[in-house]
């Protein structure tokens, strides 16, 4: 949801040679989104490594030699070693019995394809992929933001069944961008309970639904959907956005669904770990202020974190990876001849899905739902089950109030982001 972006992907989708490196002008100059319309731009970048080096064991150490310094990227087995994330419970693949559910718009063409080259690629489990059309199937033209959800609909897929390699995916694809569409989508997937989390990797800018002219319903529609879902105890997850702390507004400004309080709002980091890099394990992703290793691609994003305009959210309620310098790498195959492999991806976007997916991890373990993640984040932190991230900022050229990283909880990264064995040893 309004991040910056390298060249627009339907550039490729229209024939260029290879995707272009050079960034856009950044969202926060760029002007709102437009009031009722729920957007992505995952951010992206061709991966510039060899077919040999794309392998379970490849390092963000390894990956950052082979990109020259450039990029810290991450493998599946490089975020569960982060995140002491499980790879099996039980004797089974994480996750087993549960289902991971993504809403996304318009989806992509290759999805299922591309998460099972994925798969192969790192060895998972063969995916369970079920792809519902509640508002029937869009028309896929490869136009306007098409191809942007299209990479988001693969990030998503391929990154929660990365997290939770034993457990169904059900991805409710909404038949456009529109907030009523993909809040039916939503409605869709809580109505039949498709499963026991639900990640959403888009969102909208807080002053465009608080403002008088606003479609204060979509909100309304939406929230009805997400307290629903709570009540059944279903776990709720949403990117807190990838403009910094104001979305271009120039005043402190969050992000909806992330600022429901019934939805665990996901900010972003850079993540160091096993990357050589001399850094905290973590940092807050605000390339203005701290743009990471040599800054080969420019500013290209930070981790929204304001209060909220309407609601009493104060912020993130924890973080994840979301660094496009410490990018997770996803399989794209809709893009067309050489433009088709995998590529270094960041964003809030992808710390949501694999939060929904750890938490089916958690289920499966614990042997019950767990229902809001946000109401447990701050008694975790306090014994050390989420990693306090304490530095960097989300501030960004438009708001010089941006907010800081501090000890416990803070705007851009909430309470931190997990240890998956300790809390699932905490909820036993």
């Amino acid at each position: 949801m309004k991040p910056r972006t390298f060249v627009s992907v339907a550039l490729a989708l229209a024939g260029a040679a290879t995707l272009a490196v050079a960034v856009t002008a950044p969202a926060s100059a760029a002007g709102p989104d437009t009031s009722g319309v729920y957007s992505v731009h995952p951010i992206i970048e061709k991966a510039a490594l060899s077919a040999k080096a794309i392998t379970p064991a490849l390092t963000p150490s390894q990956c950052l030699a082979q990109t020259a310094g450039r990029v810290a990227c991450q493998t599946p087995q490089s975020i569960r070693d982060a995140y002491d994330i499980p790879a099996t419970i039980g004797g089974v693949p994480a996750g087993t019995g549960q289902t991971v559910v993504i809403v996304d718009a318009f989806g992509s063409p290759t999805v299922a394809s591309d998460l099972a080259t994925f798969s192969a690629a790192f060895g998972l489990p063969a995916p369970d992929l079920t792809v519902y059309y509640p508002g029937g199937k869009p028309t896929w033209n490869g136009r306007g933001t098409q191809a942007d959800w299209a990479v988001e609909t693969s990030l998503d897929v391929q990154w929660a069944h990365a997290v939770a390699p034993g457990a169904k995916i059900a991805l409710v694809i909404a038949a456009n961008d529109h907030g009523a569409t993909i809040d039916n989508a939503i409605g869709y997937a809580v109505d039949n309970k498709l499963g026991n989390v639900l990640s959403m990797s888009f969102g909208e800018s807080d002053n465009l639904i608080s403002s008088p002219n606003a479609n204060n319903g979509q909100a309304l529609q939406a929230r009805k959907s997400f307290e629903k879902g709570a009540a059944q105890g279903m776990s709720l997850f949403a990117s807190s956005g990838d403009a910094g702390s104001d979305n271009g507004a120039g005043f402190a400004n969050f992000a909806f669904p992330a600022s429901e309080p019934t939805v665990t709002a996901v900010g972003g980091t850079n993540l160091w770990t096993n990357s050589g890099v001399s850094q905290p394990r973590e940092t807050v992703w605000g390339d203005y202020s701290h743009c990471p290793l040599t800054c080969a691609f420019g500013v290209v994003g930070e981790t929204g974190g304001a209060p909220s305009l309407f609601t009493a959210k104060g912020g993130s309620d924890v973080s994840y990876n979301a660094s496009v310098y410490t990018g997770v790498l996803t399989y794209l195959g809709f893009l067309g001849g050489d433009n088709n492999g995998f590529y270094f991806v960041g964003g809030t976007s992808a710390g949501s899905p694999q939060w929904a997916a750890l938490t089916a991890d958690v289920i499966q373990a614990v042997g019950h739902t767990v229902g809001n993640v946000s109401q447990y984040a701050q008694g975790w932190a306090s014994t050390g089950l989420l990693y306090d991230v304490t530095v960097g900022d989300n501030t960004t050229p438009t708001f010089g109030g941006g907010f800081s990283a501090t000890a416990g909880w803070d705007r851009p990264t909430g309470w931190g982001t997990p240890d998956v064995n300790g809390i699932i040893d905490a909820l036993k």
